[in-house]
């Protein structure tokens, strides 16, 4: 077995890395990147190397933690990443800047686990951003509830479970406490195996669940602020660790902003029954505002669907349109003529309304 085995090498990575193989170059995982350097785990061991011959100008395609590379052998002074080999996933989100550019936070991962903590108020709709994002990397999302201890009547548990499950369709929710133990063995289970990133805000509790998961005292844990629940930033990197029961754990800085880059697919997969519903409208095209034989709408009035979630697949529709808008000139084209079919539209019918006043 080869001694990548355990960071995730298999038969297809070998066959994805075969044309470097002549030219002497060796394979390895990223785990750690710093400043234009990065640590790279090999069959030799851990090797720093810069990455000067692998950083384009896309930043989506810079090295990231996770990613499998070719790196040169030792002898090399500095040594260099010579390549890049193809992602099978990416955890993506556009950054604050005004440029609106995406950033890669993970590479190759499985598994996204979104850490929400229960110290402090839900935010339904920040747990489907964090979703829509996790969907469209191509990693299958995972949630854990953190925390638990903080809430120690079961009934209280299990409508925050049932809360959070109705706004994550088709994703396993985990009430887990990292201080007492109490549900780590079924997120162990779950992320064996394979490589899982650990996503979430400040204070969330992502440390203290890193170190559960490892088994010892790996990442630096501070307390949260009493007045607001907020954490600190004690992970101020992405590391790629093994985790003892098999596979390996991607541990990040706390996200305080978490822009959608390209999500439209991932949005879709949040919001599934919405999708659904409204393949059942009469009209292909239904807003569903106040068109006649809307099914999305039916099932609100009914209770079956909360206003709460249509509002959010609103929002993160327009956010992620808008996004992909400022990258795609023929959608900015198709958003300019359907905002003025639109205005047309509502001219006519106040033009009309003014009609029946005279």
């Amino acid at each position: 077995m080869s001694p990548l085995a355990p960071y995730g090498w298999d038969d297809a990575w070998a066959e994805s890395f075969a044309p470097y193989e002549t030219d002497g170059l060796l394979p390895g995982r990223v785990v750690r990147v710093d400043r234009g350097q990065c640590d790279v785990v090999t069959a030799d061991g851990t090797v720093r190397a810069d990455t000067a011959f692998v950083t384009p100008h896309d930043p989506l395609r810079v090295v990231c933690t996770g990613d499998w590379v070719a790196v040169e052998p030792e002898g090399a002074k500095p040594r260099y990443v010579r390549t890049l080999l193809p992602r099978r996933t990416a955890f993506v989100r556009s950054t604050s800047s005004k440029r609106s550019e995406g950033q890669i936070l993970a590479a190759n991962v499985d598994h996204a686990i979104v850490a929400v903590s229960l110290a402090v108020e839900l935010d339904l709709g920040r747990i489907e951003r964090f979703l829509a994002l996790a969907w469209e990397s191509g990693a299958q999302p995972v949630i854990v509830l953190t925390k638990t201890d903080l809430v120690p009547d079961a009934v209280t548990r299990s409508y925050l479970v049932q809360d959070v499950g109705t706004s994550a369709p088709g994703v396993p929710v985990l009430p887990v406490s990292a201080r007492d133990g109490d549900g780590l063995d079924v997120l162990a289970a779950v992320v064996s195996g394979g490589t899982a990133v650990l996503l979430g805000q400040s204070g969330a509790g992502k440390s203290t669940l890193a170190n559960a998961l490892l088994g010892e005292d790996v990442m630096d844990v501070r307390a949260t602020r009493d007045v607001d629940g907020k954490g600190r930033h004690t992970t101020t990197t992405r590391n790629l660790l093994l985790l003892p029961g098999g596979g390996v754990l991607i541990d990040t800085p706390g996200l305080r902003g978490v822009g959608l880059w390209d999500a439209g697919t991932g949005v879709g997969q949040v919001f599934a029954e919405i999708e659904e519903l409204a393949g059942d409208c009469r009209f292909h095209d239904c807003a569903h505002e106040s068109e006649p034989g809307c099914a999305v709408r039916a099932a609100i009035e009914s209770g079956d669907l909360p206003q709460r979630r249509l509002e959010s697949y609103r929002k993160l529709q327009r956010e992620n349109q808008r996004i992909v808008a400022k990258t795609d000139a023929r959608l900015r084209a198709e958003i300019r003529k359907d905002w003025k079919r639109k205005g047309a539209i509502g001219r006519a019918a106040m033009e009309a309304k003014r009609g029946r006043i005279r």
